[in-house]
């Protein structure tokens, strides 16, 4: 690792200065407990009734970025929308518990608060395991008043952040926040705010990107640029899709690998940034949510490129550790995993 614990220190103590705005899909995670001892038949349909013993909401998608980048320390303010319906007013508890300033959140009775139900079935000999997935999402354009009040809330709070950080999280065309209009105007912002951040994720428009730093995954990052993304683990293809990329938009490019770790592509220049091994059960969810959180906040306390993405497999290391929710990384925990490393190393 370039990176050294003093200057490990010293981004995390900048950190609780920082300030970052968080706009996309805010999704509310709601995990259903359920357990078969207590299943019921249903009179009317003659079917198993689930029961459940336990119900946790948690920011979900642009919800998780927000609160790991609270969790660093970052000052992070939310700007989406929301329904004006009960799962917005869990996620809104759920962001606030975090610490997350949610008074930027357009909540409108046109849409649905995107929600993401997680039943977890408990059997009777106690092993657990998730059910089918119930997705509550907005299959309709945004409107536009919804995308001109996005963007009015996006010109009064870039001046007042160090970074931002845009989380496209839905896939259907112009039915998310980040509309053809708002990611045109993020854009925009970026192009004449020289001395802010500005990082993306996207699941279905990584490619469309232009003038921000792009944080894909190989499957984005190849269908993005018209590559297999079966053939991703070919060095050739990566090189292709990180490339092109970094062609297009002129800034950093980030490529996630999981185990693999990051490849970072920057004007003429590759470098592989390994993971941190992790032994023992892990659990993948939200571990690009806190990579994307990681680099912004390293970025913005002045890490370079390579450092932000040692920073981010740390925090990456952390939370898949973290089984069963979408874990966070907090500053004592960074610290305390790259001491394990080095003492590791020295043996």
């Amino acid at each position: 690792m370039r990176l050294t614990r003093e200057k490990l220190g010293s981004y995390l103590e900048r950190f609780r200065g920082l300030r970052a705005l968080v706009v996309g899909d805010f999704f509310l995670d709601k995990y259903l407990h359920l357990d078969r001892r207590l299943s019921e038949t249903s009179l009317e349909t003659g079917l198993e009734a689930y029961q459940a013993v336990g119900v946790r909401p948690l920011p979900g998608a642009a919800g998780t970025v927000a609160k790991d980048l609270a969790a660093l320390g970052v000052k992070a303010y939310a700007l989406g929308v929301i329904g004006d319906d009960g799962e917005g007013y869990e996620l809104v508890r759920a962001l606030d518990a975090f610490g997350v300033d949610t008074s930027p959140l357009i909540r409108s009775p046109k849409r649905h608060t995107p929600t993401y139900m997680k039943p977890i079935m408990r059997e009777p000999d106690g092993r657990e395991h998730e059910l089918n997935r119930i997705d509550i999402k907005n299959r309709t354009p945004t409107p536009p008043d919804l995308e001109e009040a996005i963007i009015a809330r996006l010109r009064e709070l870039i001046p007042e952040v160090q970074g931002v950080a845009v989380v496209d999280q839905v896939e259907e065309e112009n039915c998310g926040v980040v509309t053809d209009r708002v990611r045109e105007e993020i854009e925009r912002l970026a192009a004449s705010s020289p001395g802010k951040v500005f990082i993306a994720d996207s699941r279905a428009r990584i490619g469309r990107f232009r003038g921000v730093i792009v944080k894909p995954n190989r499957r984005e990052a190849a269908l993005a640029v018209g590559l297999d993304p079966r053939r991703m683990g070919e060095r050739e293809h990566l090189l292709r899709a990180g490339t092109e990329l970094q062609r297009r938009t002129g800034k950093p490019v980030y490529i996630t690998a999981g185990e693999e770790g990051i490849h970072l592509f920057l004007e003429g220049e590759h470098v592989h940034i390994p993971a941190v091994p992790v032994d023992g059960p892990i659990d993948p969810v939200g571990a690009g949510d806190a990579v994307m959180a990681a680099l912004l906040a390293g970025l913005c306390a002045g890490a370079d490129p390579v450092k932000a993405a040692e920073l981010a497999v740390l925090c990456a290391a952390i939370t898949v550790r973290k089984l069963g929710t979408t874990g966070e990384a907090y500053p004592d925990e960074i610290l305390s995993l790259f001491d394990t490393i080095g003492k590791e190393r020295i043996r």
